[in-house]
This record gives structure tokens, sequence and C-alpha cells, in this order.
């Protein structure tokens, strides 16, 4: 496994050994596998021609890895483009992506989907939004919604129970209100940085509500939702 650079930098040469060093002697022996920072930025990743398929891993939630699977022996064909997997431990759901167009963005339905960050990073959101029957949340990022429940293994769903407008100048007494505790920002640069609330919030309760800040900077919006049961097991 190619090792990160000085000071954590994920430049792929900046790797002891550098990941083009990889690259060739795995493609001389014709099959192995390469172990990568699965955030790597995808414009930082050379060619990998020859390579059959680029896996991203996580473990109950959290990215662990990416791994990028050359060999014939292996039991598949390398690809000019090598197929995408998302990977989700410990229950070892795996998605592939199934060539679908980027789904089409839309207002918030009754439920919420938040892609395991695997499928985020492996680019298989449209895969999930096609499974759950869902849209894009419009200024949601990789935030899925639906009008219907459908569990998938890939997403963590939510029921909204609120949407509220986001002020910017007492938003901390609203979200108390509805005993939120936990606040997830989705808005691109809003400049809003969750942990801004969390020390007026109070201490996070196991019963307490999650709240995800959408919508623009210019006009955010706060989605109160509650937890859906049984949806990371496939």
């Amino acid at each position: 496994m190619p090792r990160a650079g000085p000071g954590g930098v994920h430049d792929p040469e900046a790797y002891d050994p550098p990941l083009s060093w990889a690259l060739d002697r795995v493609r001389a022996t014709g099959s192995g596998w390469i172990r990568l920072a699965p955030d790597l930025p995808s414009d930082a990743v050379p060619d990998l021609g020859g390579a059959h398929e680029a896996e991203w891993i996580s473990y109950d939630g959290q990215l662990q890895e990416m791994v990028v699977w050359f060999g014939l022996d292996l039991g598949r064909t390398p690809l000019p483009v090598p197929e995408r997997r998302a990977t989700l431990l410990p229950g070892g759901a795996s998605l592939t992506g199934r060539g679908l167009p980027e789904p089409a963005v839309r207002p918030a339905g009754r439920y919420l989907y938040a892609p395991d960050p695997a499928v985020v990073c492996a680019g298989l959101v449209a895969e999930v939004a096609q499974d759950v029957a869902g849209g894009l949340l419009d200024g949601g990022g990789p935030l899925l919604t639906a009008d219907e429940l459908r569990h998938t293994p890939f997403a963590t769903a939510y029921e909204i129970t609120a949407v509220l407008p986001f002020t910017g100048t007492g938003p901390e007494a609203t979200l108390r209100e509805h005993a939120v505790r936990r606040v997830t920002v989705a808005a691109q640069g809003s400049g809003i940085e969750p942990d801004a609330f969390r020390h007026d919030l109070g201490p996070e309760a196991p019963e307490a509500a999650t709240a995800f800040i959408t919508g623009t900077a210019e006009c955010p919006t706060v989605l109160v939702v509650s937890s859906v049961p049984a949806t990371r097991t496939p």
C-alpha cells in the first residue's frame, strides 16, 4: 500500500513508493491490487487502464479505503475505465454502477436519504436514487429525497418532520424547540459550521433529533428529521 507523503498530502506521487511505481509493478505482473486513500481527488488519480475495478470501502458508515483491483486471474476482464464499487462493512453489502445519468433535482419529499460515504466517493448516488425512487435534494449535495420509504443498505433514511427557514440570526432557539442536538451541514459554500451550534444546543441525548442544513448560502433551509429503523442492514 502506498503511504501518504509528508504532512499527509494526498499527492499519489508523494507516496512512498509513488503510485506510478506501484502501477508499473502491478501491470508488469498482470494481477494484484493497490490500496489508496479513499478521499483521493479523482483528478489526482492517474490512468488506471488495465484495472477491472475501483472499490471504496466503509465500515459502520465511516470511509476506510479505496482498492484498485487488477488481473485476469481474479476472474474479471480489464476495462478501459475500471468499474466502480462501494462495499459497506461489516454487513458486506456491495453496489456497482449501472451507467445511470445524474438524478433529477427535486424539492424535499417526506423522506431524506444520506448515502453512505463509500457510495458518494464511488459516484454511485444515482444508483441509490433509482433504488429508492428518489432524486437529489435541491441544495443538499449528495442527499436524496423521496415521497415513499424504500429501505436500502446504501443510505441512512430519515423522515422529514419539519422544514424551517434559516434566518442566521437565532437558529439555535428554533433547533432547541425541536429538540435538535445533531446538525449536519449539506449546503455547499454556506460558511455555516455545525460546531458553532453544538455549544448552544447542549449535550446530545439518545432521543435527540437531527437537522440537515441545506439550500444555498443565500437561502439555507433547516430540515428536522427523525431516524427510520433498520436501513443499514441488507
